[in-house]
């Protein structure tokens, strides 16, 4: 917690933290929203996890050229003009006439959220290296909190029945936080990226670590896009209740990003990531129950599962001996994205095809598959 009173202590260290809130509290009042927007543009599961590819394939295609461009523009400057960005085209989704429409709103958010999530990250990095203090965890919890207060907001569904005004308003408060905190920020360059090429031998000691941010990052994309219409199908909650799953979840989230370094201290990465890997598992059977609260809970259940394995995978493949830290982080930020991509897709198609309670055993298995490499992962390490 000593980084997180940092934060809060020192505008510095808030400014960009607020950040991550800001681009968790659009994504999350997006995906509050996506049962509406499925049902007002006729579209069935499949067609909705083909759309919500394109919101990750936009994520994915800035990878390439952001680097340059913060290079470019300096990370403080790249920081704010994607705060702008990410809250105009986070509207277009909402205007969405028709599915080509939504696909290319989709399209285009992704992308100025994948902008600001590298610059964002950039940003704090530079700042931790200049001041030789941590947050970058606590940052992540911030962003699990947007997550939250974005839930909150999810009772505004009901109460302005206007999803235009009601992403319009959360811009508008949103734009003029940042703005009043960028000039914390607005200075700070980032130095020149040294390129490395990646060697085919250093996949071996990183497979296992790959597989296992595959499958998190997919999972967690999956229950950020169809908690809220497994809530409506499955368990027949009413409309004002959908986005409690995607609450419940961000909560807890948050809670384990702001508590983990400190049992990571004390019992290790791979133990956290298997103590987080039960807690999922355990979340699936409660979320397969039927039962609406029972669901809810199963929701934030997982979601302090997944809190902490994330960052304990990039703490263990930043010190895999033989490869350098860059690589190690770059590969398994590449393999969770893949699985951020396809995650929601696969569970559409298979909710289209079967149902959605299939498409959630089928995230429960892959916990099973997660726990299984965990421990093996555990064997090799020793610990």
């Amino acid at each position: 917690m000593k980084s997180l009173q940092l934060i809060l202590s020192n505008p510095r260290y808030f400014a960009p933290a607020w950040s991550f809130a800001t681009l968790n509290i659009l994504f999350g009042t997006w995906a509050t929203y996506i049962p509406l927007i499925k049902e007002d543009i006729g579209l069935d599961k499949a067609s909705l996890g083909f759309a919500i590819f394109f919101l990750s394939l936009g994520n994915f295609t800035i990878f390439p050229v952001a680097s340059r461009l913060i290079n470019k523009i300096g990370v403080g400057k790249s920081v704010w003009y994607g705060l702008i960005l990410i809250c105009l085209s986070s509207v277009l989704p909402f205007i969405a006439v028709n599915y080509f429409t939504l696909i290319a709103a989709l399209y285009c958010y992704g992308a100025a959220n994948g902008f600001l999530d590298i610059s964002m990250n950039t940003l704090v990095t530079e700042i931790e290296k200049e001041d030789r203090q941590n947050f970058m965890s606590a940052a992540h919890g911030f962003f699990s909190l947007g997550g939250v207060i974005a839930g909150i907001g999810s009772f505004l569904i009901v109460l302005l029945d206007n999803r235009v005004l009601h992403i319009c308003g959360t811009v508008a408060l949103l734009l003029i936080a940042s703005a009043l905190l960028r000039k914390n920020y607005m200075h700070i360059i980032s130095p020149p990226i040294e390129k490395e090429a990646f060697k085919i031998k250093n996949f071996k000691p990183l497979f296992l670590l790959g597989i296992i941010s595959f499958v998190i990052m997919g999972s967690e994309g999956a229950i950020i896009d169809w908690s809220g219409i497994y809530l409506q199908e499955i368990n027949l909650a009413p409309e004002k209740f959908i986005g409690l799953g995607f609450l419940a979840f961000s909560i807890m989230m948050t809670l384990g990003r702001f508590l983990a370094d400190g049992i990571s201290a004390k019992i290790g990465p791979v133990k956290i990531i298997i103590l987080g890997t039960l807690l999922a598992i355990g979340g699936y059977f409660l979320v397969l129950s039927g039962i609406l609260w029972v669901t809810i809970l199963g929701f934030a259940l997982i979601g302090l599962g997944f809190s902490a394995i994330i960052p304990e995978l990039f703490r263990i493949g930043g010190k895999v001996e033989g490869v350098a830290s860059s690589q190690g982080i770059a590969f398994i930020a590449g393999t969770g994205v893949s699985g951020f991509l396809l995650g929601p897709v696969v569970l559409g198609f298979l909710a289209e095809s079967f149902s959605l309670r299939i498409s959630f055993m089928l995230l429960l298995f892959c916990s099973v598959i997660v726990l299984a490499a965990s421990f093996i992962l555990k064997r090799k390490r020793g610990v």
